[in-house]
């Protein structure tokens, strides 16, 4: 018999719904318990996805004891305090990205991992989508020979309304924790870190950065990465081999398809997925606990560290203050 693995869900906006959603599909995992600071929306909540328990406090979501795993999809300046709440009580946590709002944060959430004895993970769900396998395999085995250059953008369109989560500095708002964190993420997950890191950006009148422009520099490769909300962009990453080309399509951070281009002769690779995607991320940490794992083999520390650490870099440099 598969061990179930009993859910709670703390912060209940848009993504905690779809990852909701995805968890059903799951075999071996239940939702138990989801905490919102508004009772009304704990409660609509949970009548929707059928939960036993619903809170209007995280404290009381972190206590309960039928709880072993906790997703965190609070905004981003509370993912430190609400997944060192967590962890004080022995959940394990898989915590939206970005993991927290600098290195100094994230290095205090895995020492409390560890003092605590329990499984931390960042939720960066385009790690474990089968598109992304795919291309990291391709670059593994080299079927498209040495990868010179990374082409990547994310961006859309943000309503300017003061009171958006994305025009907000003091809780992490702006185009590079949000959407940036992708682009980065495709650069470091697949060239590593960079010899130099060049950056530009614009800014909203409450700080936030409106756009990034990002230049990743490598002995034998460049990476040029970009966040915007001012305007729709492809949000596509192509990646050019000296054989050939991959390109992740439109929104290349979810389930999408592949375009390969190899002697001229360009194809689609349509890939199946479950859910929206988050089906993978859960399954992978499922397993993780089941094998009683304290860190991702996948989504490990190191890289958790080395993301934050590039975020930190490129903040530094376009003069970006939280």
């Amino acid at each position: 018999m598969t061990k179930i693995i009993k859910w709670g869900i703390l912060g209940l906006g848009n993504i905690a719904q779809k990852f909701a959603e995805d968890l059903s599909l799951i075999e071996g995992a239940e939702l138990v318990a989801v905490a919102s600071r508004s009772k009304v929306k704990a409660n609509d909540f949970s009548s929707k996805f059928n939960v036993k328990q619903a809170y209007d406090s995280y404290a009381n979501l972190a206590k309960d004891p039928n709880v072993e795993a906790i997703y965190i999809a609070t905004p981003h300046s509370y993912h430190q305090e609400h997944a060192i709440l967590c962890m004080k009580h022995k959940k394990a946590v898989l915590c939206e990205k970005p993991f927290a709002m600098n290195l100094s944060e994230v290095n205090k959430m895995i020492t409390v991992a560890k003092e605590n004895n329990v499984l931390l993970m960042e939720a960066l769900w385009t790690f474990f989508l089968p598109h992304y396998k795919y291309l990291l395999d391709t670059i593994k085995n080299q079927s498209l020979g040495k990868l010179e250059k990374l082409e990547a953008d994310f961006g859309f369109k943000a309503a300017y309304d003061l009171e958006s989560r994305f025009l907000k500095k003091e809780i992490g708002g702006g185009s590079l924790l949000d959407i940036g964190i992708y682009p980065i993420f495709a650069a470091l997950s697949t060239l590593g870190y960079p010899k130099s890191i060049e950056a530009n950006a614009s800014f909203y009148k409450t700080g936030a950065d409106s756009e990034c422009n990002m230049f990743f520099n490598y002995d034998d490769a460049t990476a040029v990465l970009k966040s915007t909300l001012l305007q729709e962009t492809k949000s596509e990453a192509i990646y050019t081999f000296t054989d050939g080309v991959i390109k992740l399509n439109t929104r290349f951070h979810e389930p999408t398809a592949i375009t390969i281009t190899k002697n001229g002769k360009e194809t689609t690779k349509d890939i199946s997925f479950k859910g929206f995607g988050y089906y993978y991320e859960i399954s992978h940490f499922n397993q993780l606990l089941r094998d009683n794992k304290k860190e991702s083999d996948v989504m490990n520390f190191e890289f958790s560290r080395v993301l934050i650490k590039t975020i930190d870099k490129v903040r530094n440099l376009i003069g970006l203050e939280y």
